[in-house]
């Protein structure tokens, strides 16, 4: 278990995350989600001891990172995959890591059999591609088979064949009661693999809640009708109190109403319907909505203005 109680990081006058608290619990893949800028990185460096707090707590399993003996048996993390020296093979890296943790050697072999890097253990990791050093930085989290797992983009450079492997990988490990913290920019992986999202924004904590909590609470539900009897079907759900939306395009979208009580409805008035379907937003619909006063760098749609591009631009 991860515990951070008003964790907070300021350079100078940037507070870059301000008063965290949040648990980080085993038996569920936990999302960490933010716009650029939000605070991830800087929370989960906080977490391993690598940037120390301005103010606040953050405990692995009751303890400070520093107080860990043997860490990689604590915790596992994949922050930055090619934090690897160039010269050495795949396989004299994680020996490195396993004999200064007091891991046995018998499982750098099984690691990278687990990553799929068996083949190329005695390559030196400057000839590795993003997804094979992806590989064997997820490889060294899971070296010292350890409770807690932390990974920051995990998908990274990996093809569709790893981006399955490792969401599979994470979802085994959290049903054998690990606990699983992930840090993700593509809401369509996210929304695959986790249950229980933490989001930030201009770090501060937005909201900590269940995957499907989030989507509902910051989204929109609603049935959407297609029928040739859009007069009749409209004034039957008024008359029932139901509020319609029509759109453009032919179909009607209904707020608060069951698809079950709506055919009904049309059923007993002898209404074609061509289409009954409840409607939910997407994560990264949800997101978006919930982070847009959050987003710290805006990019804009178009060419940008010649004004802009300097004195030393000149058109072609």
């Amino acid at each position: 278990m991860i515990e951070l109680e008003g964790l907070t990081k300021r350079y100078g006058e940037k507070v870059a995350v301000n008063n965290l608290t949040f648990t980080v619990r085993p038996g569920i893949v936990t999302g960490f989600l933010g716009p650029n800028g939000a605070g991830k990185s800087t929370t989960m460096r906080m977490i391993l001891g690598l940037d120390r707090p301005t103010a606040g707590d953050v405990r692995i399993d009751g303890k400070h990172y520093d107080q860990l003996r043997d860490p990689l048996t604590y915790i596992g993390a994949l922050l930055e995959a090619k934090g690897v020296h160039p010269g050495r093979s795949a396989h004299n890296h994680l020996l490195c890591l396993a004999q200064s943790n007091g891991i046995p050697r018998q499982r750098v072999r099984e690691v990278l059999d687990t990553v799929g890097l068996t083949a190329v253990a005695k390559k030196k990791a400057k000839g590795f591609s993003l997804g094979m050093g992806q590989r064997l930085g997820i490889a060294a989290a899971l070296l010292g088979d350890p409770r807690i797992l932390m990974f920051d983009e995990p998908v990274n450079g990996l093809d569709p064949e790893g981006i399955h492997w490792i969401r599979n990988l994470m979802k085994s490990l959290a049903a054998q009661g690990r606990t699983v913290f992930v840090s993700s920019h593509l809401m369509s992986e996210m929304a695959l693999t986790a249950d229980h999202l933490v989001v930030i924004g201009q770090g501060r904590l937005l909201a900590d809640t269940s995957m499907a909590d989030f989507i509902a609470q910051n989204s929109r539900a609603y049935v959407r009708v297609r029928t040739p009897q859009r007069e009749r079907l409209l004034d039957v759900l008024r008359g029932a109190g139901i509020t319609v939306v029509e759109n453009g395009n032919g179909t009607l979208e209904v707020d608060g109403g069951k698809p079950e009580r709506i055919g009904e409805l049309a059923a007993q008035h002898q209404i074609v319907l061509h289409e009954l379907s409840p409607q939910q937003a997407s994560l990264e619909e949800a997101f978006m909505q919930l982070t847009a006063e959050s987003v710290e760098y805006h990019a804009h749609t178009g060419p940008a203005p010649a004004a802009q591009w300097g004195e030393g631009w000149r058109r072609g």
